[in-house]
């Protein structure tokens, strides 16, 4: 499965003491999982394994990268060309990870999600009032599965996909943030009824084996990735990273602490793909 995933031999020797799972969010409703969905949505859950820290990178779907056996190309693409393998396996060869675990939500599970857990509280500015259903005026609220999907796939508001990725970061953290105050016997109950709604590729043992240890986990970090990037079009709209090879190691040094971080030759030759189709180095 390695090989399937693109991870090295190196990275994963380097990244050991991290637990990197992608997250996807797919732009279909009911619990359809097929091929061809692609990832409206994509977060790295990163999980130190010693300080219990957790970090949420998010990957912006119009991010321009190198697609194993389709070119270069926007990320979310990735998803709908070979499901969670392939997107995977782009995510490991573009910037040097060592995932293997994924987790798969539609609209329908994040819904449910929220409203298994009670809700959650969220802020909602003057801006974002009118596309979050039943919120007529900015405040704090309790929002709904229904309202909490919508206020997560805002789009129409300052910041564009920047700032959507970052709402749904938002929602992810005060979901998990949630869940640490349940009790053990919560926490069954509410994976038994959500497990079902999820595709994933982590067993339930595993799932249920975090659970005594879920307390002890802390979000310290929220990252928007690429952090540098400019736009272009070609047959259509790409956001290029300006370069990949500097983003990726940015993402190294901040996400991981690895301050003498050198990219693979993987990364350099994408970077350099990229930097010859677009002109942009820099």
């Amino acid at each position: 499965m390695k090989e399937n995933f693109g991870i090295s031999e190196e990275v994963n020797s380097t990244l050991s003491e991290y637990r990197n799972i992608a997250i996807f969010g797919i732009d279909a409703r009911a619990d359809t999982y097929s091929r061809g969905n692609r990832s409206d949505c994509i977060i790295i859950a990163s999980l130190n394994n010693n300080t219990k820290e957790v970090k949420l990178i998010s990957v912006y779907r119009d991010t321009f990268v190198q697609i194993e056996g389709h070119g270069l190309d926007k990320i979310t693409h990735a998803y709908s060309f070979g499901s969670a393998q392939l997107a995977i396996n782009t995510l490991n060869t573009n910037f040097d990870l060592n995932i293997k675990e994924f987790v798969t939500v539609n609209f329908d599970a994040v819904k449910d999600v929220v409203d298994s857990i009670g809700g959650i509280t969220m802020p909602i500015t003057s801006e974002e009032v009118s596309q979050v259903p039943g919120i007529s005026s900015p405040g704090t609220y309790d929002l709904t599965g229904e309202q909490a999907l919508a206020y997560a796939r805002i789009r129409h508001a300052t910041g564009g996909d920047y700032k959507r990725t970052e709402r749904m970061r938002d929602v992810l953290t005060a979901v998990l943030n949630k869940v640490k105050t349940f009790d053990i016997g919560r926490l069954n109950n509410l994976i038994d009824k959500l497990l079902p709604e999820v595709y994933t590729n982590i067993t339930s043992g595993d799932i249920f084996g975090l659970l005594p240890s879920l307390p002890s986990f802390k979000i310290s970090e929220s990252i928007g990735w690429p952090y540098e990037t400019k736009g272009i079009t070609l047959d259509r709209w790409y956001g290029v990273p300006i370069t990949l090879e500097s983003n990726v190691t940015r993402m190294h040094q901040e996400a991981f602490g690895q301050t003498d971080y050198t990219p693979s030759e993987t990364v350099k030759n994408i970077s350099n793909q990229i930097i010859q189709r677009t002109g942009y180095s820099n």
